[in-house]
């Protein structure tokens, strides 16, 4: 296993947390993607939801890229509204909870 994974001094800070003690929205991401990386999906999915429709979104946004799809259009738009919907849903439910 690849220690700079596991070792998390290599993610930015917080800057609203920093700043205004309390989390943004984006807040989770960097542990989310090491834990993806170390093979806990279901780590990653708690500590951070909207990063698989945004895996997705990013992916689909490459490929379409490159090649059309018959639907595109509304995929990239529904793949948008799930992502974003996600990250606020998620940050909306972690701020109440907390």
């Amino acid at each position: 296993m690849n220690t700079l994974l596991v070792d998390d001094s290599w993610m930015l800070p917080c800057m609203s947390k920093q700043l205004m003690g309390m989390d943004c929205p984006g807040c989770g991401i960097q542990r989310s993607i090491s834990f993806l990386l170390q093979g806990n999906i279901v780590d990653s999915f708690l500590m951070y939801p909207g990063l698989f429709p945004g895996i997705f979104l990013f992916v689909f946004l490459i490929v379409d890229w490159f090649k059309d799809f018959k639907h595109g259009e509304q995929i990239k738009l529904w793949a948008t509204i799930l992502t974003i919907g996600t990250i606020v849903s998620s940050y909306l439910i972690k701020m109440v909870i907390h």
